[in-house]
């Protein structure tokens, strides 16, 4: 296939990939299917499929999967207590602390537990506090945009992370575990401490959130773990597909553009996997300059909508947050975030 039917052909993919969800309400109820057969068509159209391609698709969304398993069970068999806990923490602080606390804990703390289970704890809190459904989303998406930027301080935090550090373990770099905290904390740390006072802003301002609750919802059963954790491999599965049709585009495109149109270029993050976006950009032949714009905005890009990292996908999924009702929220943080850092990067970087 000559390089303009690619383009064309991957291109008609990627935009039904970002409408199709906000126009058809089928598509988005069923986001882990169609995400799914949009992967398989980006690889059939870009030629990609190997046995590479298909080992990774089946073996990689394992560890994720396991990870969400495992802490579902635990979060089912010890959720009583677990709310007995926020509950109790709820009513020695006021709402507006609680909030700040919870986001940018949660989005430190990522880089050490893991994205994953930042997000599963990030799901209990908001359940146990029992917050209208307006406040819940903003604290959710807010939660989720913390985490996907502090997870990347340490290669335990998110794939992405551990990606880039094996890309650059070598010269020039020399990449070790704390590398991308030396080369990325200034602006992260900030950046999540941000994101809290949003929070508390855009959450805290409901002064009568506890007075508009509705109750608890019941109990899930075991079987809704199982399948909450089934999606959760299907989704990640569609995303490595994504990533690997997409391919060849970036390959011929991505690392060949300028530092500053890098950082532009990345927000389609929002859409595919970032951490396949980190493998296929990210190497020892890149400057300095050119990681850290790709980095930082693979990260803030990815809190624009569901597919956008895993805490995304965790969050939304067990709460059932749709696509539309995320990106109300996720595109103006995304947007402004990456308006607020593009200056900076530059800057500092």
């Amino acid at each position: 296939m000559n390089v303009l039917n690619l383009t064309i052909g991957l291109g008609v993919i990627f935009v039904i990939v970002l409408v199709a969800p906000f126009l058809i309400k089928r598509v988005e109820a069923n986001l882990e299917v169609f995400l799914f057969i949009m992967g398989a068509s980006a690889a059939t159209v870009s030629a990609s499929w190997s046995l590479h391609l298909v080992e990774e698709a089946l073996v990689e969304p394992i560890k994720i999967t396991v990870a969400v398993l495992l802490a579902g069970l635990l979060f089912h068999y010890f959720r009583h207590q677990i709310r007995q806990g926020v509950n109790s923490i709820i009513h020695r602080m006021a709402f507006r602390p609680f909030v700040f606390l919870v986001v940018v804990v949660l989005g430190f703390l990522s880089s050490v537990i893991s994205a994953i289970i930042a997000a599963l704890v990030l799901v209990e809190v908001v359940s146990a506090t029992d917050m209208e459904r307006r406040s819940a989303l903003r604290l959710v998406v807010l939660g989720c945009f913390a985490i996907g930027l502090g997870a990347v301080l340490t290669p335990l935090g998110e794939p992405l992370s551990t990606i880039a550090i094996a890309k650059l373990k070598g010269e020039p770099y020399n990449a070790g575990f704390f590398y991308l905290l030396q080369l990325l904390g200034k602006f992260i740390i900030p950046g999540v401490l941000a994101v809290g006072a949003a929070a508390v802003f855009l959450v805290g301002r409901h002064r009568h959130a506890r007075a508009a609750l509705e109750a608890p919802e019941a109990p899930e059963r075991l079987r809704h773990v199982g399948v909450r954790a089934g999606k959760v491999y299907l989704f990640v599965m569609a995303l490595i597909l994504l990533g690997g049709g997409f391919k060849p585009l970036i390959d011929l495109y991505f690392s060949q553009i300028p530092a500053a149109a890098l950082y532009w270029a990345n927000s389609a993050s929002a859409v595919l996997d970032n951490a396949t976006l980190t493998a296929a950009e990210i190497g020892p032949n890149l400057s300095q300059q050119q990681i850290v714009s790709a980095l930082m905005a693979l990260l803030i890009a990815g809190a624009a909508l569901i597919p956008g990292n895993i805490p995304n996908i965790i969050c939304a999924g067990k709460l059932k947050i749709g696509m539309r009702e995320w990106a109300t929220v996720g595109i103006p943080a995304a947007l402004l975030g990456m308006a607020v850092y593009f200056p900076i990067v530059f800057l500092l970087g």
